[in-house]
């Protein structure tokens, strides 16, 4: 597994690592997730070399951190990197046009959840803490700051970054303009290349870390949607794959797919195309099968994508502006 740097935290990271949404469910949350299979694949992906795993309190409300912290304790001669993020007090994902931070982060129920991850987790320090959404007109609120230098200071958490908003990459630049944020966590995949705008360039030059999450457009680039799909009503992407995205969705992964090089699929073409962007840190697709891990894992094996293709991948952008259904 080839490795490569967190930003100015300085960690060597595997360049894919293990998103846990799928795991331990979410906001919303996906079916189909199993806790009895979670943890052989949480074993094989160490075993393959992932050493960076991303986690949320939400998920699965504690049971997903829980998880991660018995795979600690399994593997103790290994170096994994532990990020999970901070839930917002109003449980709005994303937040409201009038939401205060007062409403999302006040500076007590962020050291509240803290000290949940910490437990649930069964460390004495949290790699890296995420605020899990973000408004940057919260950015120059000093208490927020304080808290998290405070929390730095007192050895609870080594790293701090920001999970931004579906399809918002550039709604954390002030928030980065403090010096405070370490890593961003962004969407960026074939369909969401906006961070490319002006995310990317900032990260470079400021040397913070970035998180691409969402590789497959929750299930869009897999190549496996149809028109005809159904979600059970319990899974959020029946909301998400509603008439107005499933089919634009569809018509959208086949023009992809026809650009495919032989022997090569949708999903690793996915993941080449965000590895092949040098600002990326890391990439955390969800793997809730062993067949998921030994696919994801397996494209971390140095080949560039042909530039030729990539340029041709760029006509692919889809920008689309969050709704009521987008999360």
């Amino acid at each position: 597994m080839r490795q490569r740097t967190m930003g100015r935290l300085g960690w060597q990271v595997s360049e894919i690592g293990y998103g846990m949404w799928g795991i331990g469910g979410g906001p919303g949350g996906f079916t189909g997730w199993d806790y009895d299979t979670a943890p052989a694949c949480l074993d094989q992906a160490v075993e393959q070399g992932c050493t960076f795993f991303d986690t949320a309190w939400v998920y699965g409300r504690g049971v997903s951190e829980r998880m991660l912290g018995d795979l600690l304790r399994r593997h103790p001669g290994e170096r994994l990197r532990i990020a999970t993020k901070v839930p917002p007090l109003n449980r709005e994902w994303p937040p409201r046009p009038g939401d205060t931070l007062d409403d999302a982060f006040p500076p007590g129920h962020i050291r509240e959840y803290v000290h949940k991850s910490l437990e649930n987790l069964g460390v004495e320090r949290i790699d890296l803490l995420q605020f899990h959404v973000w408004e940057d007109r919260w950015a120059d609120d000093e208490r927020w700051q304080r808290v998290v230098s405070e929390l730095k200071a007192d050895g609870l958490i080594d790293g701090f970054g920001i999970s931004v908003n579906r399809w918002e990459p550039a709604n954390v630049l002030r928030a980065i303009d403090t010096g405070l944020v370490d890593v961003v966590q962004v969407i960026y995949n074939l369909f969401d290349q906006a961070p490319e705008d002006e995310l990317f360039a900032r990260a470079q030059r400021d040397d913070i870390g970035i998180i691409a999450r969402v590789p497959f457009d929750e299930g869009g680039l897999t190549g496996r949607l149809s028109r005809d799909t159904v979600f059970p009503e319990d899974d959020w992407r029946a909301v998400y794959f509603g008439p107005e995205n499933l089919g634009p969705t569809v018509d959208r992964a086949e023009a992809l797919a026809k650009l495919l090089p032989e022997g090569m699929s949708l999903p690793e073409l996915s993941l080449r195309f965000i590895l092949d962007h040098p600002a990326v840190s890391t990439v955390i697709p969800g793997m809730r099968r062993s067949a998921h891990v030994t696919a994801n894992l397996g494209v971390s094996d140095g080949r560039p994508l042909d530039p030729a293709l990539r340029e041709e991948l760029r006509a692919h952008r889809w920008d689309r502006q969050p709704t009521a259904w987008s999360m």
